[in-house]
């Protein structure tokens, strides 16, 4: 299946091959159509090819399949039959059967229209063929930089401080032609390039409309919705209120063509209703690519403004900002209770490095640190724009309504559900999930939310009890991080090196470090049951 980022391979004007001197090749009969093109050269000797023609083919033939005494009749079937099968030309070769091209022939070509080319006795079939192949690639390259510039060229508007005008001029420009942004209510919000009339910019508005859902706000979710609804970032595809019918399903991308101008449209985003629209004449086969990418970054660009789920999420910032509490801002991001997740980009076999003897500090990251639009794309797939990529670790509130599922190429950690006062503590729940999940090698590990027998000790009794029992190491993030993880992987080392990307030898120092310093013995299942307890209230 060939892939639509890329535009296919142009056809070759029959007059590119005409001007080729090494070939020779003379029009002797049909129409001089500058705009005659041919997509592959073929040779056949059948008397009948239409069965073998897909249409647009260069036909070579040298007259073998010419009975003696052929006359008018037989040349005006073959023509009609290489007609009907839309072949693009007819070359004929001279020697060794004919001299010439047959009178009748040349006649036929005439009277049908189709291009008739004198093949010259030095030039071969498959040098013709050969010759297609090679203006076929030297025109697929020069497209391919065409489109390749025009996606430096709209990279660049995007970032410049008007993105959306800077990308629709630049789109215009490419297409020599117009492009218009519509909004979820069908008003052209920006425009760029040159008026095409009246009637291309009513024909345009309407094809925006069959890209459109038919309600947009059946999508959006409600910044504001009742609360413990799931309502917010990622709520969207909920069942429709009662009494409300869902939103026809609608195409990505429609076209048209109206006075001889191609028009295309475009749905941005995840159904928000923004449209791009396109207007220009047909040009090149890499036009599509190009407008496809340039939605694309109108998709991203659009996506903030969207309803009022950006609105809410800026508010809820300045808000915290300026002092608010967390409780009083979480309903402006939709829901009151949240789960925070951690997530790390899986270590695929060929990135792990099992004889790397070096110290943490000397041995490169196991894998590359996730980028901004890597986050992103997470955050969309988990159902929430509340994404903080920062240190190898990207961080996602996601609504308690939404259940997290495993993402391929990711590690994550999942939260309990808690109210946005208790976020503090389900960061770090997710945290140890995430160590978890990446020391057991599975791709997703929810914190357990189970009552345990801690739960009958008073918090502030537990807590006490804690900072005294563990004094010794609470001043060594490094020894308190290792004991934990070792102590919930049941004392592995192997699967604690991994979890807090040490090497082996590191965790056996660090352990035998905390059984000095506490002065416990680390075997004993009584004294590990009580540091787990201690180190759950600190």
């Amino acid at each position: 299946m060939p892939d639509p980022t890329v535009p296919p391979t142009p056809p070759v004007p029959l007059d590119a091959l005409l001007a080729r001197e090494d070939l020779g090749l003379r029009r002797v009969a049909g129409p001089s159509d500058p705009g005659t093109v041919v997509r592959w050269a073929h040779t056949s000797e059948m008397a009948d090819p239409y069965p073998y023609l897909l249409g647009g083919e260069l036909l070579l033939s040298a007259g073998v399949h010419i009975p003696d005494g052929a006359g008018p009749g037989y040349f005006d079937a073959y023509v009609s039959r290489i007609v009907a099968a839309g072949g693009a030309a007819l070359g004929f070769g001279l020697a060794p059967v004919h001299e010439t091209v047959p009178g009748a022939l040349v006649a036929a070509c005439d009277l049908q229209g189709l291009p008739l080319l004198e093949v010259p006795p030095r030039t071969t079939f498959s040098g013709v063929a050969r010759a297609v192949w090679q203006l076929m690639a030297q025109a697929r390259l020069a497209e391919l930089r065409r489109v390749t510039e025009a996606h430096r060229g709209l990279a660049s508007a995007a970032a410049r401080p008007d993105p959306v005008p800077s990308v629709l001029h630049r789109l215009s420009r490419h297409l020599d032609g117009r492009a218009v942004l519509f909004g979820p209510e069908g008003t052209e919000i920006a425009a760029a390039g040159r008026a095409l009339g009246e009637e291309t910019d009513t024909a345009l508005a309407k094809l925006a409309e069959v890209v459109r859902p038919a309600d947009p706000d059946e999508h959006r979710p409600d910044p504001a919705g009742p609360p413990g609804s799931g309502a917010g970032p990622g709520a969207a595809g909920a069942a429709s209120p009662a009494g409300r019918a869902r939103p026809r399903p609608s195409p990505s991308s429609a076209a048209d063509t109206v006075a001889g101008i191609r028009l295309a449209a475009y749905a941005l985003g995840a159904g928000h209703g923004f449209v791009l629209g396109v207007a220009a004449p047909p040009r090149d086969s890499g036009d599509h690519t190009v407008a496809s990418v340039a939605a694309v970054l109108l998709s991203l660009l659009t996506g903030e403004q969207q309803g009022g789920t950006g609105a809410a999420r800026s508010a809820a910032l300045v808000r915290l900002l300026l002092g608010g509490d967390p409780q009083e801002v979480a309903p402006l991001l939709g829901g009151e209770r949240w789960r925070v997740v951690h997530a790390r980009r899986a270590v695929r076999p060929s990135e792990t490095r099992p004889s790397d003897t070096r110290s943490p500090e000397a041995r490169p990251p196991e894998v590359p640190s996730p980028d901004a639009l890597a986050a992103s794309a997470l955050g969309a797939a988990l159902g929430s724009a509340l994404v903080d990529p920062a240190d190898g670790i990207v961080r996602v509130l996601v609504p308690a309504g939404r259940e997290p599922e495993a993402q391929t190429g990711w590690t994550l950690g999942v939260s309990a559900a808690v109210t946005p006062h208790d976020w503090p503590a389900a960061d770090t729940q997710a945290a140890r999930a995430l160590a978890h999940a990446r020391a057991t090698r599975v791709p997703l590990v929810v914190h357990g939310a189970r009552p345990a027998l801690d739960d009958l000790v008073p918090a502030a009794d537990a807590r006490a009890h804690a900072r005294t029992l563990l004094a010794p190491v609470a001043g060594t993030p490094a020894l308190t991080d290792t004991l934990r993880t070792w102590l919930s992987l049941h004392g592995s080392w192997d699967r604690t090196a991994v979890a807090l990307s040490v090497h082996r030898n590191t965790v056996r120092q660090r352990i035998a470090r905390c059984a000095a310093l506490l002065n416990a013995d680390l075997d004993d299942p009584d004294v590990r049951m009580n540091l787990w307890f201690a180190l759950r209230h600190i």
